[in-house]
């Protein structure tokens, strides 16, 4: 008989991928199974094995919504076959998650489970405006409300009178549908009607909402600007701050930027981007395939040794070299006395990661200026040239010109994306992409082969003169 596995229930937090606990992490690395609620942030789920089976448990007005009774049967029906089942759950899993219903399922089957806390929507919501939730003269206590009871309830559990008198802040859940009917029962209880309430939607997301109102106007407020879930309300003094709002404040906040790179890429421009406030949505245009180490580096130790110079035009490059050397049983003393050069310092920086220094990096991050920089003592030294399977040869020409000795060695193949995400396409159309990233010239290419003329509905921005040159050839010069 197979021995259950385990249940781990697991709060991931308001929406920011960043705000998950090292301990979700790593049993995502280890779950066989994951569920999930909608509201959870699907970049967490990169933290899962590919091979992990991941469930979404539906999402409100789109497709079928699980019911609590399927999401029991399921944990505990994977569970028994031995599974590492995680049961992910937005925000903190024992603040209005429904959690105790899960807990008494898996106990009544014998399940063995763990509870991971997160990050619950008030005190991000308070952290992401800057509102304190409890101040030494204002606020000597916090409430988490439910603003909409289990509709079963014969009776409300709220006893709105000693809410009124509550000598601190008051934080409403899950009350969008029913702030007319919770706010009239706190003014009705005495709770002032001028008492300020801070709305805040989608916490801690680049598109987050924070809309500053009083407990009188609030629900006028919420279906003026047709306003739907996930929201929190904040209310008292604390919630009338608005000094602290460091969030929306970041120079990027409210803009889209479509970053265009390499999967593998992709993080070193969208983490500082989404750093600087903005909404960043990810399109590679062309992918990265490192060849068989035995081809990417044919050469016997002796014949690397041979170089003078090890010459690096990308990130790419150096990660592919490095591996494949790796791969063929070598390190880098096979490439025995020979310097390096770098086309620009992200290409250095990669080199680091080896534990290895760029002597030479130009001044200008392009073909023409590394070759100018090597050329003045190219003369009978030999030179090898680490590439992507295409690109321009003038790295090449002008080294052999000024008298080097050039071999170009392919380390991966560069593919055309073949099709665009249509969510990306229908953005651009529609003119919701601020700005898109354009960081090589085969990158530009790409961008206008998979969106044509959608293209005019976004700003442009570009890495280099050259890529540059190649976007305006094309008709779409950058902003």
């Amino acid at each position: 008989m197979t021995a259950p596995g385990k249940v781990y229930l697991i709060g991931a937090g308001p929406g920011d991928p960043g705000l998950i606990s090292l301990r979700a992490v790593e049993l995502l690395g280890r779950a066989d199974a994951v569920l999930y609620d909608y509201l959870v942030n699907p970049v967490v789920l990169r933290h899962c094995r590919p091979d992990t089976q991941q469930i979404s448990l539906g999402k409100h007005g789109s497709g079928r919504l699980w019911t609590q009774t399927q999401i029991n049967a399921q944990m505990v029906e994977l569970a028994q076959q031995g599974a590492t089942v995680v049961r992910l759950k937005s925000g903190d899993p024992l603040i209005f998650g429904r959690a105790s219903e899960e807990l008494e399922f898996l106990s009544r089957h014998g399940i063995p489970f763990e509870i991971v806390p997160g990050i619950t929507a008030a005190i991000a919501a308070a952290a992401y405006a800057g509102i304190p939730l409890t101040q030494r003269d204002t606020a000597s206590a916090v409430a988490l409300i439910a603003g909409q009871e289990d509709a079963e309830k014969s009776e409300t559990s709220l006893d709105y009178a000693a809410l009124a008198r509550f000598p601190g802040t008051l934080a409403f859940y899950m009350g969008v549908t029913t702030v007319g009917h919770w706010t009239r029962q706190l003014i009705a209880a005495g709770k002032p009607a001028d008492t300020p309430v801070a709305v805040l939607r989608r916490v801690s997301l680049p598109d987050q909402t924070r809309i500053q109102t009083t407990l009188a106007e609030v629900a006028d407020v919420v279906a003026r600007e047709r306003l739907r879930p996930p929201v929190v309300f904040l209310i008292g003094p604390a919630a009338a701050q608005t000094d602290w709002a460091w969030f929306e404040r970041r120079p990027l906040f409210g803009r889209r930027i479509l970053v265009t790179r390499p999967a593998e890429q992709t993080d070193d421009l969208a983490r500082p981007l989404a750093e600087l406030g903005a909404e960043v949505l990810v399109q590679p245009v062309v992918e990265i395939r490192p060849l068989p180490a035995d081809v990417a580096i044919p050469f016997s130790e002796r014949e690397l040794r041979q170089f003078d110079w090890l010459v690096f035009s990308s990130r790419n490059g150096v990660r592919c070299f490095f591996d494949a050397l790796a791969g063929r049983g070598l390190d880098i003393r096979a490439v025995g006395q020979a310097r390096l050069a770098a086309i620009g310092p992200g290409t250095a920086e990669e080199l680091t990661r080896y534990h290895l220094r760029a002597d030479l990096v130009p001044s200008t991050y392009q073909a023409e200026n590394l070759a100018e920089a090597l050329a003045h003592e190219a003369a009978g030294q030999r030179f090898l040239l680490v590439r992507a399977s295409r690109g321009r040869d003038v790295l090449a020409q002008m080294l052999a010109a000024a008298g080097g000795q050039v071999t170009q060695q392919v380390v991966y193949e560069s593919r055309d994306v073949p099709a665009a995400d249509p969510e990306m396409v229908a953005q651009l159309r529609a003119g919701r992409i601020h700005w898109t990233t354009v960081t090589s010239s085969a990158i530009a290419r790409g961008l206008v082969r998979l969106f044509g003329e959608g293209l005019r509905r976004t700003r442009l921005v570009s890495i280099s003169p050259l890529t540059s040159a190649v976007l305006a050839e094309l008709g779409f010069a950058p902003a």
